[in-house]
């Protein structure tokens, strides 16, 4: 099992390659050097750093990002993670909430259900420890997926991966199909991912994420100034990271329906300018927080349904930021056939470019 493998822990809709950051940290970094990603999402940044051996910090505003972002640079055996699962469920009384209704009913059978909201209980009470965090990443990864001939291992009715299933177009492709979920055996589906993820650990390395607003200076006291900041933040028009995740972020504590709107702590997206500024201010409070002879490496492109052009947004983001840009560079597109969209059905676009931007300290 290759040293990498927890970077797989859980699918994330809008992840990017590990790859990019180990590549920065490996061409420019050195072991012990301070990472910061202001936008961590999933932890890739915070887990290139691990595998370099350089103390990372990573801030996000999702609960579940910050959630798998935890579990980047947490360390636990996989028997450990075994027996607190099963801990959890041996000596739980019955759940105090199980969710209901028909989206409930169909996707997950009602033993299982009940497990995880065991296990959700549990968890909410104590995320404490290196063990749990991997527990809760682990079950957040198995939570929804797609239904194998064999084995099963996801704990739901047919589903993506990468983003929770809409309950009312679930409740239809289900019942148009006769699909009814499987008693799975949920203790079996941890064990199998805490021995595929967590065989062979990563070294142990210096740091934390932060559930978090990195637009707000304070988000960043008390830490270490860092020389490296390698990040991806959100492509303008994409504001559907929570309601996208919503299983998730149910069984993080959050509530058993999709809530749409824009939650207070994301970027806002009422228009590129203002866009752009909210951006700003990440820029200025991470320059205030690296050395003077840092690096701020970006990874930005943009969607399909903005006018704005992508590197127009982020050069505005930038000025007057503390940072300067010296190069960027073009992403070559992924193989069509690789893009998650087309795994499930969809006939995307050509993807829009993406660059690799670098900067420096103004």
């Amino acid at each position: 099992m290759a040293i990498d493998a927890l970077n797989a822990i859980c699918p994330y809709y809008t992840m990017y390659p590990l790859d990019f950051p180990l590549r920065v940290l490996t061409e420019y970094g050195t072991e012990g050097d301070w990472v910061i990603d202001p936008f961590c999402g999933r932890g890739t940044t915070n887990f290139a750093a691990r595998l370099r051996k350089m103390p990372s910090v990573g801030v996000d505003s999702s609960p579940v990002a910050a959630a798998l972002a935890q579990a980047k640079l947490a360390s636990a055996k996989p028997g450990r993670i075994l027996a607190s699962a099963k801990a959890i469920l041996n000596g739980a009384k019955e759940p105090a909430s199980v969710p209901t209704g028909e989206f409930w009913r169909l996707a997950f059978h009602e033993h299982t259900l009940v497990q995880l909201c065991q296990l959700r209980e549990a968890l909410l009470a104590d995320c404490s420890s290196h063990t749990r965090i991997l527990l809760r990443a682990i079950v957040l990864g198995a939570l929804h997926g797609p239904r194998p001939k064999g084995t099963p291992s996801y704990f739901s009715n047919q589903s993506p991966r990468t983003f929770a299933p809409k309950p009312n177009y679930a409740v239809k492709f289900w019942t148009a199909r006769d699909m009814h979920p499987v008693n799975v055996d949920v203790l079996s589906i941890i064990k199998t991912r805490a021995e595929r993820y967590l065989r062979e650990p990563p070294p142990d390395v210096d740091g934390k994420v932060l559930l978090g607003d990195s637009r707000v200076a304070d988000t960043f006291n008390d830490l270490p100034k860092a020389r490296f900041v390698v990040t991806s933040p959100p492509y303008f028009g994409m504001r559907t990271y929570l309601p996208d995740q919503w299983l998730r972020l149910w069984f993080l504590g959050g509530p058993d329906y999709v809530e749409y709107g824009q939650p207070e702590g994301q970027l806002q997206h009422s228009g590129a300018d203002h866009f752009a500024a909210e951006m700003r201010r990440v820029w200025k409070n991470v320059a205030n927080h690296t050395t003077s002879d840092a690096q701020l490496v970006i990874r930005y492109g943009g969607i399909h349904d903005r006018d704005a052009v992508p590197m127009d947004v982020l050069g505005k983001s930038l000025a007057d930021s503390g940072w300067t840009m010296t190069s960027a560079m073009a992403v070559p597109d992924s193989s069509p056939a690789r893009r998650q969209v087309v795994q499930f059905g969809a006939n995307p676009k050509k993807a829009i470019t993406e660059y690799d931007v670098y900067c420096h300290h103004a």
